[in-house]
């Protein structure tokens, strides 16, 4: 976020490691989790959501084709925007709080509910969801890509329950997911991010998403869609590694109990094999 957004006149950060050591070094390492309460609040209902939006839709589809793993995908993305536009909001909002300083002497908010409710009072409905639009492109075609990447790969490597490298087989695939999916929509991810942190040093730059791009572009050329790009992909292999694992061999256990029987076909995977 700090890297999308911040001055190209006065940069601050030269890359993404220098900005992870200006933050420990200004901020301690406490700076390095400035928002992590909307995150907390909001990640699993997000990951509850497209998961059992995305299981749905692909039965509803009938057929387990890569296109309607695709449109199970983007119908997911496009459901949880609801939650994720005005978590990401808060979560901006908290990152930016402060930039450079090792104790806050005046604080905006003290946390990101406190963060949505002052947003709330002062600019309404409107406010709370600023940046929808761009999060909604944003994520419609981007976990459209997250769930077929997934099961492309899963089927490419073969992954069956009984397989002794199974887990290693779902981290790379849900990593790569992540790589993938981050990959096909981070300009419009650059742009959201400046939208929804326009306004905070009481100054509005853009009027909306295509006065952003142009404005953006005028400014800093094409490289400032690939802002923050390192960091970005450098997060998301790890984090959907985990998730799609996570979510996968749980409901491998939970059919081997049959103590879920309406899971199965389970949300993500479709393969005429025991996975």
């Amino acid at each position: 976020v700090r890297l999308q957004v911040q001055n190209v006149e006065k940069p601050l950060y030269r890359g993404t490691f220098h900005c992870f050591q200006s933050i420990i070094k200004q901020e301690s390492a406490f700076g390095l989790y400035k928002g992590i309460g909307s995150p907390m609040m909001g990640l699993t209902f997000i990951n509850a959501l497209v998961f059992g939006v995305q299981g749905n839709a692909l039965r509803a589809l009938g057929k387990d084709t890569p296109l309607n793993q695709f449109l199970a995908g983007s119908a997911a993305g496009a459901i949880q925007c609801v939650i994720c536009c005005p978590m990401e909001l808060a979560k901006t909002r908290m990152q930016l709080q402060g930039t450079g300083e090792y104790k806050l002497k005046t604080k905006n908010y003290k946390n990101s509910l406190d963060c949505l409710i002052k947003i709330y009072q002062k600019e309404g409905l409107r406010g709370i969801n600023r940046g929808m639009v761009s999060t909604f492109i944003r994520e419609t075609p981007s976990f459209g890509f997250y769930f077929l990447t997934y099961d492309c790969m899963t089927r490419y490597l073969g992954c069956e329950a009984e397989d002794s490298y199974v887990i290693p087989k779902l981290l790379f695939s849900g990593g790569m997911s992540g790589i993938v999916s981050w990959l096909s929509t981070y300009p419009m991810d650059v742009i959201k991010s400046r939208l929804q942190a326009d306004g905070v040093g009481g100054v509005t730059q853009y009027k909306g998403i295509l006065d952003c791009v142009r404005k953006s572009y005028h400014e800093e050329g094409w490289r400032v869609f690939t802002r923050g790009l390192t960091s970005t992909l450098l997060r998301a292999f790890p984090v959907n590694a985990a998730t799609f694992a996570t979510v996968t061999v749980f409901l491998m256990y939970m059919k081997s109990e049959d103590n879920l029987p309406e899971c199965e076909p389970g949300p993500v995977i479709h393969q005429p094999s025991s996975l």
